[in-house]
């Protein structure tokens, strides 16, 4: 039909929206209460943005039921360790841990799809809708390790939060910034580390180093045996060999699950606020403001 829009599929990882949203605006911004509201403010900035750019049929926020999940844990004790806080929770300021509910609140009162599960990140149900998806899909994140699910055969794209902005990864990008492809960039991650996540990588392997070991060799897995019959330099040879434990684990935890069983949702992106009565009661409350007024016009236009 002539006019219709063109289907496609926002996911946003909303831990990582939220986060830079917190950042990037100033705590002053609060709401009648006296709480500051500036990461609810960004958030819907962001959104606007997104949807105003990228003219999506469908969208989800994607959510970390278990933002450390138990079975990641027990294959490698050390990953996001160090964000742990004393009462075993995620280490994070308490102006912004007090806005998430606020956060849920207004994305069910504006009717957008806000789905997790149990034990598992958004990085797994990013990963699962993608991998489901039938239309065109761009995945907003700031975290890397979502690469692996770009996909220029079905059209799975990253849109990857930076400062002032944002780039759209598709393989070419990969290839331009990193050398590797998207189907190789979990073995990448893991032989470089993230220091974010408490993922090491080996011991004196670098960006460079990493993508020329993964490029000749089909899996990890090759690249040791490799490594034990001497096919590599003696120095990678060693850390490699070394470093098979950590190798075994690190691929399975930076992995993200693509089968995770999710709850039917439905991802059509509403014209308006499904509950316009409470929105407007939460964007008094919260002070939203021209953020407010700027998401709702852009739902309207989509």
């Amino acid at each position: 039909m002539v006019g219709m829009a063109q289907p496609r599929l926002l996911l946003f990882d909303t831990a990582s929206v939220y986060y830079r949203a917190y950042y990037a605006l100033p705590t002053s911004l609060r709401g009648r209460d006296g709480q500051p509201t500036n990461a609810v403010r960004g958030l819907l900035d962001t959104l606007a943005r997104f949807i105003g750019e990228y003219s999506p049929t469908q969208l989800a926020w994607c959510w970390d039921d278990a933002w450390r999940p138990s079975w990641r844990v027990r294959l490698e004790p050390a990953y996001k360790a160090q964000r742990v806080g004393a009462d075993g929770a995620e280490e994070a300021p308490e102006e912004l841990t007090a806005q998430v509910p606020l956060i849920r609140e207004v994305l069910a009162a504006l009717g957008l799809a806000v789905i997790g599960a149990a034990d598992f990140e958004a990085d797994d149900v990013i990963a699962t809708l993608a991998a489901a998806s039938q239309v065109p899909t761009d995945v907003v994140t700031g975290d890397r390790d979502l690469f692996q699910v770009v996909d220029d055969a079905r059209s799975v794209r990253v849109l990857y939060l930076g400062r002032g902005g944002h780039e759209r990864v598709d393989a070419t990008w990969l290839g331009q910034r990193y050398a590797v492809t998207p189907s190789r960039y979990v073995d990448f991650a893991v032989l470089r580390g993230d220091p974010s996540d408490g993922l090491p990588g080996v011991p004196g392997i670098g960006e460079k180093t990493a993508a020329a070991l993964v490029n000749p060799y089909s899996s990890l897995d090759a690249m040791v045996a490799a490594a034990f019959a001497g096919r590599l330099p003696a120095r990678q040879s060693k850390a490699l060999i070394a470093a098979q434990a950590y190798l075994e684990t690190a691929r399975k935890v930076v992995t993200a699950v693509t089968e995770v069983e999710l709850p039917r949702t439905d991802l059509r992106l509403p014209h308006s606020p499904a509950d316009p009565a409470r929105f407007a009661e939460l964007s008094d409350q919260l002070n939203l403001g021209n953020s407010a007024t700027r998401i709702v016009a852009a739902m309207a236009k989509a």
